[in-house]
């Protein structure tokens, strides 16, 4: 069902499984530091040089960091004064979303013509359900092959691809050889490659869940395998159950050519607890920074905005308010934060964590209706 194939930096090498010919044929396709990889092919002069697209270095975060910048540590949501810190010769760049928009047009009308089933996870990447073999390659390795060697062609960019039998293997498996490269896991070897696995890398854990998992002995997909259901639903509830199939290679999620994204957002939990009104402004700032870089590389747009805000004592609280157009800018986003932040203000003992969530997606047909008057 599937072959090895040939391809740079594609290390991967698992032997041929002797499987049922019914499973899924899945491709995870991911280009490679995308928007930094774009700046530095528009401009040579960037090209070997460490790049952070977004922000400057007084202001502002991350969206996205050339290879040669996470080298120092620079990673996309990271505010740009750490960065800058972790890498004094780090060049900023402006953000063009317009074009980036326009090359992941030109990626995606590739894969149409490999597969009906696409579903995009943002403008960089992308689940393709490549079960039927349109164009008589002969395995799902070499679609991908082929995919990658256009998107080079075609865009002068690099994509790595991820092969496997199901969706959460797949999307491990492309960032496994990482730039430039092809992985394939069978489905033979799913349960195995993803027992190797630091369960941080698994889709669905966060930051806070890996946290979690560390006290309590999880650090492997190993780890995370020998632990019963019932210990798993005891510590992670509803999450427990996809956690529990994960951890044993299973993902019976299908490729949703329609997904509809509800909500896209950012949230950071400090070091010590925010009191000053200028620290939590500053904190603010950058959360909606982080915020709209997430809702620019999904290109949605929405009417709600959502604040999250946890305390010392770690009581949460949420608050929401929605505009009668659409929310167009950071800015806009902002100001609605600190809207709704100023009443929770002051806030005994501090603040631990604020986030901010644009949801009231709207779909592009509906954006481009003008709004009724009454």
């Amino acid at each position: 069902m599937f072959r090895k194939t040939l391809a740079s930096r594609a290390a991967c090498c698992y032997t041929r499984p002797s499987t049922v010919a019914t499973a899924r044929k899945i491709i995870h396709i991911d280009m490679d530091a995308f928007y930094a990889s774009v700046e530095q092919r528009d401009a040579p002069e960037l090209r070997g040089r460490p790049v952070a697209v977004g922000g400057n270095r007084a202001r502002g975060v991350v969206a996205a960091a050339s290879y040669e910048a996470r080298v120092f540590g620079v990673r996309s949501a990271m505010p740009s004064v750490v960065a800058a810190r972790r890498c004094p010769a780090l060049v900023f760049v402006p953000p063009r979303f317009d074009v980036y928009r326009a090359v992941s047009r030109q990626i995606h009308a590739i894969f149409t013509d490999y597969a009906d089933a696409i579903e995009p996870l943002s403008l960089d990447e992308a689940y393709l359900d490549v079960s039927e073999d349109r164009r008589a390659l002969g395995s799902a390795s070499a679609i991908a092959a082929e995919i990658r060697a256009r998107i080079k062609a075609d865009t002068g960019l690099t994509a790595s691809a991820g092969v496997s039998y199901n969706k959460f293997i797949a999307k491990l498996a492309s960032d496994q050889n990482k730039p430039d490269g092809l992985c394939v896991i069978p489905p033979a070897q799913g349960a195995a490659f993803v027992a190797t696995l630091p369960v941080k890398r698994f889709h669905g854990i966060g930051p806070v869940t890996a946290e979690k998992m560390a006290r309590l002995g999880i650090h492997t997909g190993a780890d995370l395998r020998d632990r019963p259901i019932e210990f798993l639903r005891a510590h992670f509830g509803s999450h427990a159950d996809y956690l529990h199939g994960a951890a044993r290679g299973v993902d019976d999620r299908p490729v949703r050519a329609e997904r509809q994204t509800k909500s896209v957002g950012a949230e950071r939990t400090f070091d010590t607890n925010l009191t000053d009104p200028a620290e939590i402004d500053a904190a603010l700032e950058t959360v909606a920074a982080a915020a709209w870089t997430r809702v620019e590389r999904a290109d949605v747009r929405g009417r709600t905005a959502t604040l999250k805000l946890r305390r010392a004592d770690f009581t949460t609280l949420t608050r929401a308010r929605s505009v009668t157009g659409v929310i167009e800018t950071q800015d806009q986003l902002l100001d609605l934060g600190r809207g709704l932040l100023a009443p929770l203000l002051p806030t005994p003992g501090g603040i631990r964590l604020l986030g901010l969530t644009l949801s009231g997606i709207l779909r592009d047909e509906e954006l481009k209706q003008p709004a009724l008057p009454l």
